[in-house]
């Protein structure tokens, strides 16, 4: 459906000169009774506005400048990534998450390859738990200062998007020496990791760690108590611990109305029981305290990150012993190329996991995500279906945005924290 021009004076003209496809009894279910009459306006806010964080179609119902009804049109980006990846043997499916939430590539990795090893039984070692948390909480870091630029750009604050950039191009540079992308690293596989660390990967780290917490604070001393940012986000966008349940709310969005659920604890994956990090819970759930909790997040994430650097040894195991999953070492094979080209077409065709179903839930920077995995039997998933936080929170934009003025919609969906990619797939 597409609506370009404002309401009509009455039903017949909006449907005679808009170009909305369906008939007026299908709009008027969807948008209020004075829409129809010209009482309202109809208007579009994106897909191509930047404050829109991506391809996303809001259509607007005005009362002037309030919202009296907001529709979320979602799929301008749609790219099939569930259907390809049911067409691909389940290592080369890891490359096809990456592009999902292209902010967050491990986490997408992560919990595809969870569901992989729940259903195949693999065992993944020590030392690649421990450098599946750096990457995990390094990627937490990396798209919040993403979200904080852009939402805080959104809202006139352009040098904070400037800095952010700044620290986030440091977490990049490690992404590229852990896996020689910068982006879509398809770094986390089934069984454990890509390869090891290099030498050059744990110095730069320990800079950043002990950069960034100074960084933190200049971003506070921008925004936390600036009277303009404060009038900008308290007291908009309130929602109440219950609906935020209701409406399917994770991550940051669910805290920041109160409710504590962190997945990191509630059900731990990758020894995240063993760390001691807190969650922060925000009291009023307006976009004031969405912004703050994932400030005091990033905080967090620096003590993970310290404590998984301490328990790293010199050496270790960086991914499981199955050769279903993990090519062996070139030494395994002796020096016959014809043994080297043998196990790895054995390898990169499948091997095959058993015809059942699983679901797999992490905490990525978003919220929750979950991956529901049903095999064949075979080497290829027949259904692979995931559950994004971006999707579940466009759904939620009507209830949170109604009342409010079309400014404090920027703030409302900045404040969320939706990629576009999450949720058309």
């Amino acid at each position: 459906m597409a609506i370009t021009n404002y309401a009509s004076q009455n039903a017949g003209a909006l449907a005679q000169e808009s170009t909305w496809e369906g008939s007026v009894e299908e709009l008027r279910g969807l948008v209020s009774e004075r829409a129809l009459t010209g009482e309202t306006m109809l208007l579009n806010l994106g897909p191509h506005h930047p404050s829109t964080h991506g391809v996303l179609r809001l259509l607007l119902e005005l009362d002037g400048e309030e919202i009296v009804t907001c529709l979320p049109d979602i799929g301008y980006l749609h790219t099939g990534i569930e259907k390809t990846i049911e067409a691909k043997t389940y290592e080369k499916g890891v490359t096809c998450t990456d592009r999902m939430d292209y902010l967050s590539p491990m986490s997408n990795n992560m919990v595809f390859c969870l569901a992989i090893e729940k259903m195949g039984e693999l065992d993944v070692p020590e030392r690649a738990q421990i450098i599946r948390v750096i990457g995990l909480e390094l990627t937490r870091i990396n798209s919040h200062l993403v979200w904080l630029g852009t939402h805080a750009m959104d809202l006139g604050a352009m040098s904070v998007f400037l800095y952010c950039m700044r620290e986030r191009e440091m977490i990049l540079e490690m992404f590229e020496m852990l896996s020689g992308q910068r982006m879509m690293t398809s770094y986390i596989r089934p069984g454990g990791v890509w390869r090891d660390i290099t030498p050059d990967f744990l110095p730069a780290l320990e800079q950043f760690i002990n950069l960034f917490p100074s960084r933190l604070d200049d971003y506070e001393s921008l925004l936390t108590d600036n009277p303009l940012w404060r009038d900008r986000t308290e007291g908009i966008g309130v929602v109440e611990p219950e609906d935020a349940l209701a409406l399917g709310l994770s991550g940051p969005s669910l805290r920041g109305s109160g409710v504590n659920w962190d997945i990191r604890k509630a059900m731990p994956y990758s020894g995240y029981e063993t760390y001691d990090f807190n969650v922060p819970i925000g009291l009023h759930g307006d976009v004031y305290d969405r912004f703050y909790i994932r400030i005091l997040e990033m905080r967090e994430s620096l003590k993970i990150l310290r404590q998984a650097m301490a328990r790293l040894t010199p050496t270790g195991e960086f991914r499981s012993n199955n050769r279903k999953f993990a090519p062996p070492p070139r030494a395994e094979l002796g020096r016959s190329m014809e043994a080297v080209i043998h196990h790895f077409k054995l390898w990169t065709e499948g091997f095959p996991l058993p015809d059942e179903e699983v679901y797999v839930a992490i905490e990525s920077p978003r919220g929750e995500i979950g991956c529901y995995l049903h095999g064949t039997g075979g080497n290829k998933p027949r259904r692979v279906h995931f559950k994004t936080p971006s999707f579940m929170h466009i759904s939620a934009l009507g209830s949170m945005s109604e009342g409010y003025m079309i400014a404090d919609l920027v703030g409302i969906v900045g404040s969320i924290d939706i990629v576009l990619g999450d949720s058309d797939r």
